[in-house]
Formats: structure tokens, sequence, C-alpha cells
């Protein structure tokens, strides 16, 4: 089957997509799989969508199929806030799925934390008796990797990515497209999602 490259890009972000709320597999596994169903192998050159768009079509695939989509955001959010004032020493931002309001089932709540000595966020946790895994990511800016937290929180599984101080410059740049905000702007996010739930019910 023949498709222009538009038309590639939204077969393969509606089937990602479709990988990620039923498998629960990452962005760039979900396009790699959705790609070789498509095409038989990978997908031609300007074929291949990006997360954005991902987001688009998973958004629409979950507000269809998925009926706890907006409870489950909803209580990711307050759990992420929550956390947020636990750790405003660490000048959390909140990222991924709770900042999106895209949250396929099992996804964790991320937090970037920014401090010069990220031993000290391990240290919070286990004063506070918060059990966590220790694992790596690659740094937002795509360069290099930073440590990881896996926890629980409120029940919910909650990833933390420890950054340097030096990294809060610039990060929050974006403005409408912005990939991550302060507890202010996702406390706006709640807010502004409740009253459309509201004036829809």
């Amino acid at each position: 089957m023949a498709f222009g490259n538009e038309e590639a890009r939204q077969e393969i972000a509606a089937l990602a997509a479709r990988f990620i709320a039923d498998g629960g597999l990452d962005y760039a596994n979900a396009k790699a799989k959705a790609a070789r169903e498509i095409f038989g192998g990978r997908a031609p050159k300007g074929a291949m969508p990006d997360n954005d768009q991902v987001d688009v079509a998973l958004r629409e695939h979950l507000d269809l199929f998925d009926e706890h989509h907006a409870a489950r955001v909803h209580a990711m959010r307050e759990a992420a806030l929550e956390l947020m004032d636990r750790l405003q020493a660490f000048s959390p931002l909140a990222t991924g799925a709770v900042w999106k309001g895209v949250a396929a089932e099992h996804v964790p709540i991320h937090l970037q934390l920014f401090h010069d000595n990220m031993k000290e966020v391990e240290f919070f946790l286990l004063d506070h008796r918060v059990d966590f895994d220790v694992s790596s990511m690659t740094h937002f800016r795509g360069q290099g990797e930073v440590e990881t937290l896996a926890l629980t929180w409120r029940g919910l599984p909650v990833l933390l990515s420890l950054y340097g101080q030096d990294d809060l410059r610039g990060a929050l740049k974006g403005g409408d497209t912005a990939q991550r905000g302060t507890r202010v702007a996702l406390a706006a996010r709640l807010q502004a999602a409740d009253a459309a739930d509201a004036a829809g019910s």
C-alpha cells in the first residue's frame, strides 16, 4: 500500500498509540513496531511521526477506549502536586504524561529535579522511608545520561530524573508547547481540565 508522508505519519502514530496504551511500550519502541507492521521494516524517510503526533493519536485513543483516562490524569496530577510540595527544595518540574495530560495505564508520574547534590534527594527519600530503585535515562537535551529513581507515591508509580542546577537554565522554554512545567503551571492545567469537565457534564 502506498502512503504519502503525512498519511504514513498518521498511520504510524495511530498504531503506535495502540501499542503504548495496550502494551505499555515506550514511544520509540511503539513507533518502530508500528513502522514494521505497516511497512514490513523501517518507515520511509520522512514518514516517522514525532512524539507530539503520537500524543495526539494517544489522546484520541484513550478518550475513545479508556473510560478511566480523565480520572487517571486527575489523580496523577493531584499526587504530583503533593509530591512537588514535598520536593520543593529540589526545584521539581513536571513532565511526560502528567504534564501533557495523556496517560496510558501504569505510566509513571515523571518529575525532573534540579540540585547541585543529587545524593540529597536519595537521603531525603530514605529519611522519609520511601523505597526506590536507581537507574538512568537519556538527558532531556539528548546528550549523556542522568540518574533516575523509581518509586511509588500514593499508590502511583513515580519516576524522578535527577539533573544539576545548571540544567534548569532554559528548561522551561516553549510556551504552549513546553515539555515541562512548575508546580504552579501544573496546578493551572489541573484546574483548567476540571473546569472543562464541569462545563461538559
